[in-house]
C-alpha cells in the first residue's frame, strides 16, 4: 500500500513536471546531445576527478539499465497496452533534462576528502546550495537504504532465478559465485567499479540491442504496424483492439511514465553520485555526459524492447498479456535461435551491472553519514547480502526498494527545483556562450 502510495499519480506528475520545468528553463538542453555523446568519449586528464567522464556515465548506466528495460517494459505494454511505449519514450525524451541538471549540481557542489576522493551528489547540493544538512542526511540514508533493495538483493535474486529455471542451477551456488564475483570488483572501490562497467556496459547494451535490431528484422511485417499501434493507443484506447483492449488513455500514460521514470532513474537521485566522481573541467561538461544516460536507457533501449514486445505480440496472436514477466519471455521465445538466450543474457549482465554501479552509490551515501568510517563494512555486508538475496523469497523486498527510491526522489527533486536557476545560471555561462565548444577544441589539439 505504501509502494502504491508513494509512486501514485502525485510522484508521477511531480517527476514527469520537474522533467518539462526543466526543459523549458534550461533551454531544452537535449539539442546538445551529439556534443554530449562526443564529450563522453573523451579524456581530460588535467581536469580534477576519481576516474574518466565515460567511466561516470558507464557506471551510472551500469546502475540505471536494469531488468526493468526488459521486464518493466513488458510489464507496462502488458497493463497500460502498447501506447505505454510511446509515453516510456517520452518520459526518457524529457528526463534528459533532469538528469543534465543532477549531474551539473552535482560537479557544482563536490567536494574533495582529505584522503583525494571527490565526493558529491543530491546530500552535497542540499547541505552546500540550500543549507539543509538535515534533507542530506535523510537523502543518504534513504540511498543507503535502496542500495540493499533495487541495487542488491533483487538483483541477485533475478539471477538467481534465470539460472534456476533455464540452467538448474541451485540457487545458493549463484548466490556463491555473484557474490565472490561481484566482491572482487566492488572492494577496489570506484576506479575498480568504473574499469569493470566501462568494458561491460558498452558491450552488454550493443549486443541487446543488435539481438533486438535481429528481431524486428525477423518481425520486419509487423514493424511498421507496431508503430502505428504504440502511436496510436497513446491516445485513442480504442486503437488497440485484440488483447489490449480495457486499456485506457489513463492507463497508458500511467504505466509508461512510471516505467519509464523508474527505469531511467531521472529525478531519483542515484546517478549524479558518481557523476561527481568525474573528470572534468567545469559542471556543465559531465552535465551533457550525464544526459546520455537516459537517451542510451530509455530512448533507445526501452524503446527498442517495447517495439520488439508489440510487433511480437502482433505477430503471434497467440501470446497473452497477463503477466509483463511471462510476457517478455514469451517474445522472445517465439523469435528462433536467438530469442531466448537474448533474454537471458540481457536479464544475467543487466542485472550484475546494477549491482555494481548501486553498490557505489550506497557506499557513497554511507561515506556521507560516516565520514569513511563504514565503508569497508558496507562493502562487506554488501557482498554478503548479495548471497541471501540469491536464496529468499523477495516479495516484501521488492515493495521496500519501490519506497526507498520514491523516498529518495523527494529531496533530491526538492535540491533541483529549489537550485534551478544555478543550474541555468551555469549552463547560460558554459552551454550557450560556447565556452564548452572552446574547451573541447582545447582538448582536441
Amino acid at each position: 500500500m505504501l509502494s502504491s502510495l508513494l509512486w501514485g499519480w502525485p510522484m508521477i506528475i511531480l517527476l514527469l513536471g520537474t522533467h518539462v520545468f526543466l526543459t523549458i528553463r534550461l533551454r531544452v538542453p537535449q539539442r546538445k546531445l551529439i556534443t554530449g555523446i562526443r564529450l563522453s568519449v573523451k579524456k581530460d586528464d588535467s581536469a580534477s576527478g576519481d576516474v574518466s567522464q565515460f567511466g561516470a556515465l558507464a557506471t551510472a548506466l551500469a546502475a540505471t539499465i536494469g531488468t526493468g528495460n526488459i521486464v518493466g517494459v513488458a510489464t507496462a505494454v502488458a497493463l497500460g497496452g502498447p501506447g505505454a511505449v510511446l509515453w516510456c519514450w517520452l518520459t526518457g525524451i524529457f528526463g534528459m533534462s533532469t538528469k543534465y541538471a543532477e549531474g551539473l549540481l552535482a560537479v557544482k557542489y563536490r567536494v574533495r576528502a582529505k584522503d583525494g576522493h571527490t565526493y558529491g551528489g543530491p546530500m552535497y547540493a542540499l547541505e552546500r546550495g540550500l543549507n539543509m544538512k538535515w534533507l542530506a542526511v535523510l537523502f543518504a540514508v534513504f540511498t543507503a537504504l535502496a542500495s540493499f533493495g533495487i541495487g542488491c538483493t533483487v538483483q541477485a535474486n533475478s539471477i538467481a532465478l534465470l539460472a534456476s529455471e533455464t540452467f538448474g542451477i541451485p540457487a545458493w551456488v549463484v548466490g556463491v559465485f555473484v557474490s565472490v564475483l561481484a566482491g572482487c570488483v566492488i572492494l577496489g572501490g570506484v576506479k575498480a567499479i568504473a574499469k569493470v562497467c566501462m568494458v561491460l556496459v558498452p558491450f552488454m547494451a550493443v549486443l541487446y540491442v543488435v539481438g533486438c535490431i535481429v528481431i524486428l528484422m525477423l518481425n520486419c511485417d509487423f514493424v511498421w504496424p507496431a508503430l502505428q499501434l504504440i502511436a496510436s493507443s497513446a491516445f485513442n484506447p480504442s486503437a488497440a483492439g485484440g488483447g489490449f483492449v480495457g486499456a485506457s488513455v489513463t492507463m497508458a500514460a500511467r504505466y509508461g511514465i512510471a516505467r519509464g521514470l523508474f527505469s531511467n532513474e531521472s529525478g531519483m537521485g542515484s546517478a549524479p553520485i558518481v557523476a561527481a566522481a568525474a573528470k572534468t573541467r567545469n559542471p556543465v561538461r559531465q552535465a551533457l555526459v550525464s544526459s546520455t544516460g537516459t537517451f542510451w536507457d530509455t530512448v533507445v533501449i526501452c524503446a527498442l524492447t517495447g517495439l520488439v514486445l508489440v510487433s511480437s505480440i502482433l505477430a503471434y496472436p497467440d501470446i497473452t498479456y497477463a503477466d509483463g514477466a511471462a510476457l517478455t519471455k514469451v517474445a522472445f521465445s517465439k523469435i528462433p535461435y536467438i530469442g531466448a538466450p537474448l533474454l537471458s543474457f540481457g536479464i544475467l549482465t543487466f542485472a550484475f551491472s546494477t549491482i555494481l554501479g548501486w553498490s557505489y552509490y550506497g557506499e557513497s551515501a554511507v561515506n556521507y553519514i560516516e565520514h569513511r568510517k563504514s565503508n569497508r563494512f558496507y562493502r562487506i555486508l554488501y557482498i554478503v547480502a548479495l548471497f541471501f538475496g540469491s536464496i529468499i523469497n523477495l516479495d516484501i523486498i521488492w515493495n521496500i526498494a519501490d519506497c526507498m527510491n520514491a523516498l529518495m526522489a523527494i529531496p533530491n527533486l526538492i535540491a533541483l527545483l529549489l537550485l534551478s536557476g544555478v543550474a541555468a545560471s551555469e549552463t547560460r555561462k558554459y552551454l550557450w556562450a560556447n565556452r564548452l565548444d572552446d574547451e573541447m577544441e582545447e582538448i582536441e589539439d
